[in-house]
Formats: structure tokens, sequence, C-alpha cells
């Protein structure tokens, strides 16, 4: 992992660099100062040596100066050569002096005959090699102009040189491991302090927030350490803060009962609740960044957010969804400012309840004007009629008055239903819910209705009448009941038939089938017959008595006993309807 990190690799490669740099310049500075001192040192021992042998000169004659040469330079382990003031050369240890030319020109001679010593490092012909030369004026026979000269061949001096250059660079060497070693440890320890610095920043607005703070050190690093340490706190601040205002205001929007739709520039989807998917029945939840027209094809409301993000200005406007479900809403649309991110959000109210239910009430009032004015049109025409004089015919007063009596007793029953429907609708607190015998209710409704039946000549029995209980009201239990069959009765044929059963379903229910084999009811008009003075057959209803509000009743009444009622029929063949409550 360490060999990853780049730094690491930059700072050791760095390092690397400049240790090998400063070893090449002191292998090449040191190299020839080394070479210089050896041949110095060289220099002086070849003029210890020449100094030494310069008192033993004096004393050899002539004719053994050859010998002597070859003796001394046996001794000195250097070449060894005696040459007159003229440069003939009078002995050499190493060679023969009868085929050795002058030596007068030999820079080291002409050096020693200016200034008594002169040295020098050359190719000899003679030899055919490398030398260093070192020559001494040498007083010989009360002449002060010989000289003497004393050589060491070159291969020494290297393999001497080379030694010492070798031991250099083993120290050379052992100094660049130290030196990398400490280089490593410095870039390693660099390293990990940068990426324990990485790591804890990164990890300011993460999930896990870095415990515990970076430790105190005194350098840069340190105090940068030191910073984000302080930085953490306040992030770790601002974060929770921003966090928990930003998951209230998502409860907040996602438990609206109003759609919320934020979008951005590019209409793509940022947020939405759940009611807005409800609203446009669409998948929940809705993948951020998905195209507006991916998710709900409504050209109007695409149209209404795009001259929201052009304009910048708030928008209402009221919108019908299509789709299998109707809708329509009320959409209010403003711009979100953001510095870099703009953007629109659309609060969408579904007032398709609300259209419904003022056009129930539209209709409601209507009807119950046309409901009401019908008997009192009649209660007032007969009445008038009577006062004008009809009151003393004999053969039609008794007639009249029985005609505005009916049309009295439609009206106190309209009202009664009124004031039922009222009750149920005001949300007033009901009765102590009671144990309620199911077979006790329909049982007693089936005697309040056998009456009309047999009038009617319809035939009226149970069937598989169970034994269950139920929870609720038991007056409006049998108001239910007696309503389902008092419709049952009026609406079928003479020689029909009325049936109640009463049987277990699954979930815990009881269901009570009310069925008969009446004229039935249109297919068309199933959807409202639990609507306030909806009636199929106005004509037939009025002639048998209905107010119109009576499957209405029906319908709260269950539905306040958390229960269900369904109908099914078949126009000319009956009708059966299903009320479902809940068994204890």
């Amino acid at each position: 992992m360490t060999f990853r990190s780049a730094i690491f690799r930059k700072l050791l490669s760095i390092a690397t660099l400049l240790i090998v740099l400063t070893l090449l310049m002191l292998d090449f500075y040191l190299g020839p100062y080394t070479a210089r001192q050896q041949v110095e040192s060289v220099q002086h021992l070849l003029d210890g040596e020449a100094q030494i042998l310069a008192g033993e000169l004096e004393t050899v004659a002539p004719g053994q100066l050859a010998n002597w040469a070859r003796e001394a330079g046996a001794r000195a382990r250097a070449r060894v050569t005696v040459i007159d003031p003229r440069g003939v050369v009078l002995g050499d240890s190493e060679h023969d002096i009868e085929s050795m030319e002058n030596h007068a020109n030999r820079p080291e001679i002409q050096d020693a005959h200016r200034t008594k010593k002169g040295s020098s490092i050359r190719h000899s012909k003679t030899l055919d090699r490398d030398l260093c030369y070192l020559a001494i004026l040498v007083n010989y026979r009360g002449q002060s102009d010989y000289v003497l000269r004393l050589a060491l061949p070159l291969e020494d001096l290297d393999a001497a040189i080379a030694a010492v250059r070798r031991r250099i660079l083993e120290a050379s060497l052992l100094v660049a491991v130290i030196a990398l070693g400490v280089a490593y440890y410095f870039s390693f320890t660099f390293t990990r302090r940068v990426n324990r610095l990485q790591t804890f920043a990164e990890r300011l607005v993460g999930a896990n927030p870095p415990r515990p703070p970076l430790p105190a050190e005194n350098d840069e690093l340190g105090a940068l350490g030191q910073s984000l340490n302080r930085m953490s706190v306040r992030i770790r601040e601002l974060v929770d803060r921003l966090s928990q205002e930003s998951a209230q205001r998502e409860s907040i929007l996602a438990s609206m009962m109003e759609g919320v739709l934020a979008v951005d520039n590019e209409m793509r989807v940022t947020f939405c609740n759940v009611s807005f998917s409800r609203a446009v029945d669409c998948r929940f939840p809705v993948p951020e960044g998905l195209p507006l027209l991916e998710l709900i094809r409504e050209p109007d409301l695409f149209e209404m957010l795009k001259r929201v993000l052009k304009d910048g200005q708030s928008l209402k406007q009221r919108l019908q969804l299509s789709g299998p479900a109707y809708r329509s809403l009320e959409v209010q649309a403003a711009p979100l400012a953001s510095p870099t991110r703009p953007g629109a959000i659309a609060i969408l109210h579904d007032i398709t309840d609300l259209e419904r239910l003022e056009r129930i009430r539209k209709d409601f009032v209507a009807n119950v004007s046309h409901e009401l004015r019908t008997p009192l049109t009649a209660i007032r025409g007969y009445a008038e009629t009577l006062l004008d004089g009809a009151l003393d015919d004999q053969d039609n007063n008794r007639r009249f008055l029985e005609i505005i009596k009916a049309h009295a007793i439609r009206l106190n029953n309209i009202s009664a239903d009124l004031l039922v429907l009222s009750e149920l609708e005001s949300g007033r607190p009901q009765a102590e819910p009671e144990r309620i015998s199911v077979r006790a209710a329909v049982e007693s409704a089936l005697r309040t209705v056998e009456a009309e039946a047999r009038v009617r000549g319809v035939g009226l029995r149970g069937e598989q009448l169970i034994e269950a209980e139920v929870m609720g009201d038991r007056v409006r239990l049998e108001q239910v009941l007696v309503n389902l069959l008092d419709n049952a009765i009026k609406f079928n044929r003479p020689g029909g038939d009325v049936w109640v059963e009463t049987t277990r379903a699954s979930g815990g229910l009881v269901r009570i089938v009310i069925a008969d084999t009446g004229i039935g009811i249109p297919s068309e008009d199933v959807p409202r017959i639990f609507e306030r003075f909806y009636q199929v057959d106005k004509a037939r209803s009025r002639a048998v008595g209905g107010t119109g509000l009576g499957l209405s009743i029906v319908k709260h009444v269950v539905e306040r006993m958390n229960g269900t009622i369904h109908v099914e029929s078949l126009l000319g063949k009956g009708s059966k309807f299903i009320v479902q409550l809940a068994a204890v």
C-alpha cells in the first residue's frame, strides 16, 4: 500500500536522486583529490629515499655507479637513475645505460637544474610504461650538477589510488544505504501522516465522524491537523444541523396529503412524495434524475413548470389528469432559487373529492328542492281548491284531503330521512356499540316487512340464517335490513321472491345477502344508486312512496359499523345487495 502512494514514490525518488547525485559529486571531487594526494605522498616518499641515497652516492666510485644504481633500486623498490650535468646516464637500476639516450631534455631533469628538485608523471620511452619521476641535484666528486632520479611505475600508484577509491566507494555505499533508509522512513512517515490527514478530511462529512482527533505535532502538518480538528467540530455541527433540517423537511413533505414534485432546470425529478405518486398513479419511490416526461405524460403540467423555470414567477392553475382514474388537481408552482442547481417545485392539491362533493351538494339542493316542491305544490293546490268551494263538494272533498294527507306523509318521510342522514354525517359520537345477533336482526326485519310483502304478493323468506354477532347499533342495523327488504319488495313483480341469507366469509366477516327477482337496475345506474335522492325509476319510486334517501342511509350506517356494501344486478332479472360486517 505504501508504494502505491504517489507522494511516497515522489519523495523517495527525489531523496534517492539527491543521494546519488551527492555521491557522484563526491566521487568526482574526491577521485582527483585522492589521486593528487597519493601522487604527493609517493613523491614525498621518493624524496626521502633520494635524500638518503644522495648521501651514499658521494662514496661510490665512478665505475661502480651502474651496480650501485641496481642495488639502490632494489633497496628503494624504485627505479634509480644517476645522470651527469650533460644529461648522460651514468647508472640505471632497470636498463642498460649504453642504449639509453641523453636525458638532459627530460622535464624533471630540467626542473632539478633550475630549482634543485623536479618531478613529473609521463610515459617512459626506455621502459615503455608510465612512471612518476622525482629528480634532485646532488654533489658527486665535488660537482653539484649531478642528478639523482627515482621513479615508480604508475601501476602501483593506480593500485594505491584504486584501493583508496574502493574504500571511499564502500563508505559511500554504506552512507547511501543509511541515507536511503532515513529517506524511506521519512517518506513513509510523511506519507502516513498525509494519508491520515486525507482520511480525516474525507470523513468530516461522512456518516461516521472521525474519532479521535488528529494528534498535535510541532510542524506544518501538525498545524494543519489542528486546523482540521477545529474544523471537524464546526463541520459536524453544521452537517448535523443540516441533516436534521433536511430530515424534518423530508418528513414534512413525505407526510403531506398534497402531492409535492421538485424538478431541476433540465426538467428532471429531484424529489416527489407518496401523495404525488398516488395522484399521478406512478410507482414509488421515483429514481432521482428521472426525466419528468418519463414519469408522467401531462403536457399541461410540463408546460407550467417550464414557464416557471423560464419566467421565475409563481403560477397557479387547475389541471385535469387523464388516465384510468380521473383526477382534478389544483397546482401551485414556484421557482427554487439555487446558485448551482435552479429548479421548480409544484404542490398538487387533489380536489377531485371536493368537486364530487360540490356536485353532490348541488344535486342534493336541486333534488331536495324538487322533491319538496312536488308535495308542497300538491298540498297548496288542493288546499286552495278546497278553500275556493270544493270543501262543500261531497263527492271530491274527501279525496282531496286524502291526497293532501299522502303528500304530507311524503314530506314527513323526506324530513325524517334527511334528519337521519344529517345525524349520520354530522360526525357526532354514536351510541356505545353493543353485541347484535345477526339472525335476530334479520328475523325482526322480516317480521316488519312481511305485511307489505303479503299485500304485494311477493314471497319472503330467510335462508341459512347462521348464529353470528357483530358490534354496532341494533336499531340502525335493523333499519338497514328493513330498507333493503322494503326496496326488494316494492321494486319486484307480483309473484316474485325476496330472500335473505347469512354466511361466514373469510377474514372473520359475516355476509348478509338480500336478493330479489325484481326489475333489476341498469348497469349505468349501479354506481350512483347510493347517492342521495338518486332514483332509477322516478315515477315508480314516487308511486311506491320512495324518497330516494333509503340506500344513502344504508351505506352510511354500514360504513359507520366498519362494513362494506355492494350490489350485483341484471336488468329484468333482479338484484342482490351484499353487506359484510366484522364478526365478534
